[in-house]
């Protein structure tokens, strides 16, 4: 029983008890008065008695007392025998009708001289007051009453005393955080202006956390978004590209297409060609929404950019192609030259290849198109395709599920740490290995795995080696996160194994962290808020990655209850350097205030960065500045 409960329960018995012990001491002190009173009369009646056997005594009658006088006398001061004593001497006696009903006697002294005294035999004073079959009626119904008031008092007392048990449960849940189950929890019992006033208040601050999430949201916007089209800028182009390249140059396969608009002008004022441009942006978003790893923005006034990772040389010119067509078949009939409006330049890039040459061989490429002087695309391909990547889609399936069957996939760990140098947690990353040994990195295999729907059977391997190897064999107070994808959250046979798995294993269960895109906890809030809540009652916890990777309102992150959330790589890149990318950690950070979420970051790989993040209030990091995934052994 908790605390406020348990301290009603005992003020309402304090109460209870106190009301009976009134009426017991109540019934005591009236039963007491009614004696004395009884008593004292009496006690008159024997003393006019003793009045007139001492007048008798002194005129020498007492030997001979009179049946005329002395019956009724006896009878009204209800003594049933009266005896003249002289020492041990019986002088005289006389007994009443009910002799046998005396219960106490008194002695009256005549003469100190001679010892002579009376001794009176009496009844109770309240003989003649006993309780009929009537009284006691009478006297029931009265305790039924009684008790009923009680009772009722009781039940009136607890009741307004459980407004205060309401009040003490929403103080309790606001000191843990738990705004929204405050705000839920309302009373109509007293005290009825305290439950308002912290309605309001919960209502206000919901309300003062809706909008700074609005204005995290704006802020984020007008950093990374283009106010006409609301797609990306070339800020967020950049930090994009930047993401996807180091030192070493670009990190994968992929293309960046340049999609630029000729002869505008005709279209009319400003508002036209804004319009023009919103609905290739809104008909091309449609497009790319099946295409993983896609980033859209506007390079400039006429110009977009589209980024696609892990796609093939085929399938970038089978995209090139479509986009051409659509934005051809979107052009206004009152232009003057149609069939030469829009062209589109591809540069396909591989493992290594150089981000700044890689936008040159781009605009290149945009050129060769212009030049054409139809409506056309152009791709500039230097022919070296990764051989990894060509593989076929058949042969992807096979090598995966081979892969599955033999177990082949390999535990990568890379450590976090806090502030102080110490181990937050690890996470856990995936490589298949391939029959003779070689190591195929995710980037490779993940998205065929989700092409070909392996995914969940991927990661359901990936955290059994968790839980059966890495967990048991590590330290104590050792913790694993591991990346759960859209279609594995949203496999109900993975989500009953897992829920089987972590009731099995409840004490293991506070050592995992289970990530969660941000475009995924963004995108599908309703149906991802059952798969959340079961891990959640598991006792795991929820991370949130590759945040800041769209430009979303920050709302989710407190509605989804995640405990942990990871910046994605391309805020953190040179961050030291980009006023606009602090900017966004700062507003970030602003809305999670009082809040119980811990900020993470990813991809550090400078000293400065991480000083930065620090200063900034970034409890944690990972990348290359710390260490590199290593083969996780369990030790």
């Amino acid at each position: 029983m908790n605390l406020p409960r348990l301290l009603t329960t005992r003020l309402t018995r304090f109460w209870l008890w106190s009301v009976l012990a009134l009426l017991l001491i109540g019934s005591v002190f009236i039963f007491a008065g009614y004696w004395r009173i009884a008593s004292q009369q009496q006690q008159q009646q024997i003393t006019i008695l003793q009045q007139q056997l001492l007048q008798h005594y002194r005129d020498g009658q007492l030997t001979t007392l009179s049946d005329n006088w002395l019956p009724p006398l006896l009878a009204l001061a209800d003594v049933s025998e009266v005896r003249i004593w002289q020492g041990t001497q019986l002088l005289q006696q006389f007994l009443g009708v009910h002799a046998d009903d005396a219960q106490r006697s008194i002695r009256l002294l005549l003469d100190d001289k001679r010892n002579i005294y009376a001794e009176l035999r009496l009844r109770s004073p309240l003989y003649h007051y006993s309780l009929s079959v009537s009284d006691w009626w009478l006297l029931l119904i009265t305790l039924l009453v009684v008790l009923t008031l009680v009772r009722l008092g009781y039940l009136w007392f607890s009741q307004q005393l459980q407004g205060m048990e309401t009040v003490a449960e929403r103080c309790r849940l606001i000191l843990k955080g738990r705004y929204s189950q405050a705000r839920n929890l309302r009373s109509v019992s007293h005290p009825r202006f305290i439950n308002r006033a912290l309605s309001k208040i919960l209502d206000e601050l919901a309300d003062a956390r809706k909008e700074r999430a609005r204005f995290d949201n704006f802020i984020r916007s007008n950093t990374f978004l283009d106010h006409e089209t609301h797609i990306g800028n070339r800020l967020f182009l950049d930090n994009r590209l930047n993401a996807l390249s180091n030192a070493q140059g670009m990190m994968a396969h992929g293309v960046i297409l340049l999609l630029e608009f000729e002869e505008l002008e005709p279209l009319g004022g400003q508002d036209q060609m804004g319009d023009y441009l919103n609905l290739n942006v809104a008909h091309i978003s449609r497009l790319l929404h099946h295409q993983a790893n896609s980033v859209f923005a506007r390079r400039s006034y006429n110009q977009l950019a589209i980024v696609v990772t892990q796609i093939s040389l085929a399938e970038a010119e089978q995209l090139a192609a479509k986009l051409i067509k659509l934005c051809a078949n979107l052009l206004p009939h009152e232009l003057a030259n149609r069939s030469n409006s829009c062209h589109l330049g591809g540069a396909y890039f591989k493992l290594g290849d150089n981000q700044q040459q890689l936008l040159e061989e781009a605009e290149m490429a945009l050129r060769v198109a212009q030049i054409q002087g139809v409506n056309s695309w152009f791709m500039y391909d230097k022919g070296a395709v990764d051989a990894e990547f060509a593989r076929g889609s058949v042969r992807w399936r096979s090598f995966l599920e081979l892969a599955l069957a033999q177990r082949r996939f390999v535990a990568f760990a890379q450590p976090v740490f806090d502030a102080d140098g110490k181990l937050h947690h690890q996470e856990i990353f995936t490589r298949a290995k391939e029959p003779n040994g070689t190591l195929v990195r995710a980037t490779l295999f993940l998205p065929m795995a989700a092409k070909c729907g392996l995914l969940p059977q991927i990661e359901r391997q990936t955290l059994e080696r968790v839980v059966y190897e890495l967990l048991p064999n590590a330290k104590p107070d050792a913790v694993f996160s591991v990346n759960l994808s859209e279609d594995t959250l949203m496999n109900n046979d993975f989500m009953r194994w897992l829920r089987t798995l972590l009731l099995e294993h409840r004490d293991l269960a506070p050592r995992l962290i289970f990530e969660v895109d941000e475009a995924v906890a963004s995108g599908c809030q309703q149906e991802l808020q059952p798969k959340l809540r079961l891990i959640r009652k598991m006792g795991a916890r929820l991370c949130v990655d590759h945040v800041g990777l769209q430009v979303v309102s920050s709302q989710y992150i407190t509605e989804g209850r995640f405990a942990l959330l990871k910046l994605h790589r391309s805020l953190i890149k040179q961050i030291h350097l980009r006023a606009e990318n602090q900017l966004f950690i700062r507003s970030l950070l602003g809305g999670l205030h009082q809040t119980d979420v811990e900020v993470i970051a990813e991809g550090v790989e400078q000293f400065e960065e991480w000083q930065t993040l620090r200063v900034l209030g970034v409890c944690a990091a990972q990348g290359p500045w710390f260490a590199d995934p290593e083969i996780a052994s369990g030790t």
